[in-house]
């Protein structure tokens, strides 16, 4: 049985990854102090593998916790952040403080307690203002975005770590994922969850510019597979940055089309509800599509679904968790 310590373990991503490897029979450790996170996320958790699921709330600017948290494991996935390029330009402090500091505190315990590896979730905003497509990983701009600036630090710290210390680490690119427990509320809730909140309302979706943005979206289930391919990565696999997407890109103006025809089945009135377009927004990179074959040669990915396919899975969930 491996252990693994999961930090933001309450969130989106975090969540869905506790319960793919408690259904695999690992034993597991949630690190979350419910900044962003929600405790109904993994309450299920607890009640129903009280043996193998610990939570301990604490935050990864402490140092102290995080020594606590990765005491005994054996593997770390690091998904603890603040998301949000508009929420980082707002309040770069606190990005940095979380998304470096915080980074760097789970690095060093990590390496004092010789966890065998630690994956970590960077970001496709590394990408920047390079205008090449497919993203390919070494390949990158200059940041848009303090958000942006976190992440690449975060590998340009993995990288030293692996270098100097010795440590297994592996980052994984996110681009734009989605799907079940993606919290639609609050000031920075991102761009699926929010529109369907707002469609299943009847409320106009506010699309940013004209609406031809694309983005890489990326179900959740394919990103819970990169994870697990990342735990038992070969040697040669290690000390690298990985695109985790499906390899798809979508327009803002698509996405607001299938969210209207797969809610639009629950209510017909959905498929009628107006858009409203808005003034482009500032950080944001006007197109994102992985090239995931490095992943595909290294790790073996596979993605299962579709951006269509998750989204239909999305919608069902949400029609019946946000009435």
């Amino acid at each position: 049985m491996r252990k693994i310590l999961i930090t933001g373990g309450a969130g989106f991503i975090g969540s869905n990854l506790c319960e793919s490897l408690l259904k695999n029979g690992d034993s597991v450790v949630c690190l979350d102090n419910f900044a962003t996170g929600h405790i109904e996320n993994i309450l299920p958790f607890v009640s129903d593998y009280p043996e193998r699921f610990k939570l301990i709330v604490g935050d990864i600017r402490n140092l102290d916790d995080c020594r606590k948290a990765v005491e005994g494991v054996d593997y770390v996935l690091h998904e603890a952040a603040l998301g949000s390029v508009p929420r980082s330009i707002k309040d770069p402090i606190t990005s940095n403080d979380v998304n470096v500091s915080g980074f760097l505190n789970m690095l060093v315990a990590t390496r004092d307690a010789n966890v065998k590896r630690f994956v970590y979730a960077a970001s496709s905003s590394t990408y920047g203002d390079s205008s090449s497509l497919p993203k390919v990983e070494d390949i990158i701009g200059k940041p848009l975005s303090p958000y942006a600036v976190t992440k690449y630090v975060n590998e340009l710290y993995a990288d030293v770590f692996s270098r100097t210390y010795g440590m297994e680490c592996i980052g994984l690119r996110y681009f734009n994922v989605f799907g079940r427990r993606q919290d639609p509320n609050g000031a920075y809730a991102a761009v699926i969850p929010l529109f369907v909140k707002q469609l299943m309302n009847h409320q106009s979706p506010i699309i940013n510019g004209d609406g031809e943005y694309s983005r890489d979206f990326t179900y959740i289930d394919n990103v819970v597979q990169m994870n697990m391919l990342a735990l038992e990565a070969s040697a040669e696999a290690v000390n690298q940055v990985y695109n985790t997407a499906y390899g798809e890109r979508t327009t803002l103006n698509m996405l607001v089309e299938y969210l209207k025809e797969f809610l639009g089945k629950f209510d017909p009135a959905i498929k009628e509800v107006e858009v409203i377009h808005g003034p482009n927004r500032v950080g944001d990179i006007p197109h994102s599509l992985a090239n995931i074959d490095k992943a595909k040669r290294l790790l073996n990915y596979n993605p299962q679904y579709t951006m269509r396919e998750g989204l239909r899975e999305a919608v069902d969930w949400y029609w019946n968790n946000l009435k």
